[in-house]
This record gives structure tokens, sequence and C-alpha cells, in this order.
């Protein structure tokens, strides 16, 4: 790889936030040409803002193998998964389960606790084995009975990095007949995935992580049955409409589309700031970037081992996402580690005493060194 940018050579951190060649300065003209419309002395602006939100929503439903009218936008990925959990009918939760891992992205989990006694479904949560570190795919299908009604499957979880057979998830769906959602944000943009082939009613993700985007863009999708069904959403707005400008209080009519998820009057600037990185990274020969994370990840396998470290993450690659978790020793503190690293331009985070690595396009190999030489044994 000959494009690194020598200043984020020892950038980890693309579980949180991505980079790439050239960042800065394409999302600098993005946002500069959007002012410049925004502020232009005519009438056009808000036909240029919502077609550059449309831009990058039309690129998420090419990223996921979805058609356009299938996917909307959202604030975040607990927002997208809210609405379309409004969108269901009251009977297709009520009395029923609702299951999820353990190892979830937190945020969901909080949401459907939250709403579990309000929409009358029992949660069920799947935990990880006594002295193990992720939910395995065989303790989530065993838990997978017919009282459920919906599923939450996490691809790639942020705390471990497992991966999540999705073909195996899938054919259990088919099989009992359950509504299955999927969190996938922590592996598009890195990893391969299409709906095409694996089949979900709903998807949510952003354009964080590995597509290099920025915060405030959450990215839904429902399929084309559940559309078909007639999903209806409470929180609803001029936009939600099939005519946005249709002002007569007595005539509210819902979107055909997926449209109908909207609500008020939309954010446009994230979508603007995030469109970069997609094209960016939607622009890169397949396989291309997974490559190099792949032969940096195996630096890094060898590297926590070496040093003492207790790798969390599953060490076959097709079981596990884009990044290595490792735990810290008992005698060293790991948040004190990710500002040590910081002063040697290593950028890291932690859970507890979990470190989280995470090498995309702009990490090298002589950042893995110098990452070998500072992580304290």
């Amino acid at each position: 790889m000959n494009d690194q940018d020598p200043n984020f050579d020892g950038w980890l951190m693309y579980h949180s936030v991505g980079v790439y060649p050239g960042h800065r300065e394409a999302m600098t003209r993005a946002l500069s040409h959007f002012a410049a419309d925004w502020c232009a002395p005519d009438d056009t602006r808000w036909d240029t803002a919502l077609t550059a939100r449309g831009k990058l929503l039309a690129d998420w439903a090419a990223l996921i193998g979805a058609q356009d009218s299938n996917v909307f936008g959202a604030q975040n990925v607990t927002d997208a998964f809210a609405r379309y959990l409004d969108g269901l009918a009251d009977d297709a939760l009520r009395n029923r389960t609702v299951l999820v891992a353990a190892d979830c992205f937190p945020s969901l989990h909080f949401l459907l606790s939250g709403l579990a006694h309000r929409r009358g479904f029992t949660l069920r949560t799947v935990p990880v084995r006594d002295g193990e570190d992720y939910v395995r795919d065989e303790d989530f299908i065993e838990a997978w009975t017919a009282d459920v009604a919906l599923v939450l499957i996490t691809w790639v979880s942020s705390l471990t990095s497992k991966r999540v057979n999705l073909k195996a998830m899938c054919g259990h769906a088919r099989r009992r007949g359950s509504l299955a959602a999927l969190d996938v944000t922590q592996g598009i943009g890195i990893l391969p995935f299409d709906l095409n082939d694996t089949p979900f009613d709903f998807v949510c993700g952003s354009t964080l992580k590995w597509l290099c985007g920025a915060p405030g863009t959450g990215l839904g999708y429902i399929a084309p049955d559940a559309l078909k069904q007639g999903a209806t959403p409470a929180v609803r707005g001029w936009f939600s409409q099939e005519n946005p400008f249709n002002w007569n209080i007595d005539a509210f009519e819902y979107a055909a589309d997926a449209r109908r998820f909207d609500t008020g009057t939309p954010s446009v600037l994230p979508f603007v700031a995030s469109q970069p990185g997609m094209t960016w990274m939607r622009a890169q020969p397949a396989g291309r970037v997974r490559a190099h994370n792949l032969a940096l990840c195996h630096e890094l396998i060898a590297l926590v081992d070496d040093k003492g470290y207790r790798l969390l993450s599953p060490r076959a690659d097709d079981e596990r996402g884009a990044s290595i978790m490792a735990e810290t020793p008992a005698h060293l503190d790991a948040a004190k580690i990710v500002v040590q690293l910081k002063d040697a331009g290593l950028f890291v985070d932690s859970r507890s005493r979990t470190l989280r690595f995470s090498p995309g396009i702009c990490t090298t190999h002589a950042g893995i060194q110098r990452l070998a030489r500072c992580l304290p044994r």
C-alpha cells in the first residue's frame, strides 16, 4: 500500500472513527460547497440539500444490495432501530419474545429493555458462557424458540470483534418465521455484505467506523415485504408523507416507500460530511482494504500474544470482524495505556480492561512496529 497518511500510521480506531488519505481535504470541500449552495442568492438550496442527502442514501442502498426505495436516514443507529420498532403493529410483539445477545451494542439493548413493558414483550438476552468472551452462534440459535417474534443480530461485536454467521441466522429466521433485524455497524464497509445473499427484515448502520463518515448519519433498511404489510410508525411528520407538501391536516398519507420512516425536516449536514468517505470506500477495488486490514490484524494477534495480553477476539479470520480486542494483564491500567500510546502517535481506546485495536487503510506496518515497542508487558 502506498497511499497511507503518515499522520495516521498509528491510527487503530476504525471501530470508532474511520480515516482515509485526503479525508480532511475532501470533507472540507464538501462542506464548503454546501455552504456556498445554501447561501447562494437563489431558491435552489433545498433542492441541492435534499439531493445530497438522497445521494448518500442511494450509496447506502447500493452498498448493502437494496433498492433506493427501501432505505431511510436517521440520526444514529439507535434512532433507526427505534423507527423500525415504532412501525411494527402492536400485535407483532405483544405477548411474544424479542431475542438479543448479551454482547450486542448496549444502546440497542437499552432501547429494547425500555420498550419491553410498554410494548408488552419479553426481552430474552442470550448470555456469554462462563469463562468465555462472546455469545456463541449455537447458543443464540438454541435460545431462538418458537415464541420469538423478533431477533436483533449484531453482525460484529464492538467488544470482541466476534462475527456472526449470517447465513445460519437467516436460515433459522426462515424456519422460525421470526422477524430478523441486523446491526451491521462494525462490519459494513470492510466486510462484504449483500442482502441478496443474506436477506433480513431490517438493517441498521451508520457512516462512522469503516465508512469514514461523520456522526449524525444513521442508516436504515426495511424489506419490501414489510413495506407491503403497511409499516405505520407513530412518530411521523410532513416528510413521512407521499407528498411532503401536503399541508391538509386531515389528509395525512404515508409515503409508499421507506420515506415513511422520515419525520419532520430532515438533517442534511452529516450526510454531506459523510459523502466523501462513502465515495472513497466504494471506489476501492474489492477486497483491497480488507486484505491490508487482515495482514495487520495478524500482526496484532502475534503482538498481544507476545506481550501476555489475553486475546478476546476469535483467532479464525472467518469468525472475526476487522478489529482485535485484548484484555490487559491485571497489573496494568488500560485507560493509562491509552494515554501513553497517544503520546507516541498510537491511537486506541479501552472499555474497562479491554483494549481495542482496529487497523485500517491509513495504519501501517511501521505503526504496528511502534506499537510493539510502546505497549507495556
